[in-house]
């Protein structure tokens, strides 16, 4: 088992949250949300990584052989379309914030009253 996978995870997450920390604009926070959410994509693969098993086709495997778990390919893939659709919200707030105050910078943002 190496460990590498998930020192990738961890480095992703902290570039990811960096880039949050230091972010002086909203679309540039939002990428950078997306890069934190990327990090749970290799997290996941390293979890569900079997070193020599087949693919999880069963009819194509023989009895006995180890395959990779299928679950964790399907979490991998609706974590990725939670990570699309979050980021088209984001986004689209980020829009209406620059319509109704007219800058993009979380610090020159007035305070909005409903």
């Amino acid at each position: 088992m190496s460990i590498l996978p998930y020192a990738v995870a961890v480095w992703i997450f902290v570039v990811g949250i960096y880039g949050v920390v230091t972010s002086r604009n909203l679309i540039h926070l939002a990428v950078c949300l997306t890069v934190v959410q990327s990090s749970t994509y290799v997290l996941l693969l390293a979890i569900g990584y079997v070193r020599g098993a087949g693919p999880p086709i069963f009819d194509a495997v023989p009895v006995g052989t180890r395959t990779v778990d299928p679950v964790v390919q399907a979490l991998s893939l609706t974590d990725i379309v939670v990570s699309v659709t979050v980021l088209a919200l984001i986004l689209a707030l980020a829009l209406d914030v620059h319509r109704h105050s007219g800058t993009i910078d979380p610090d020159e943002i007035a305070e909005m009253h409903g």
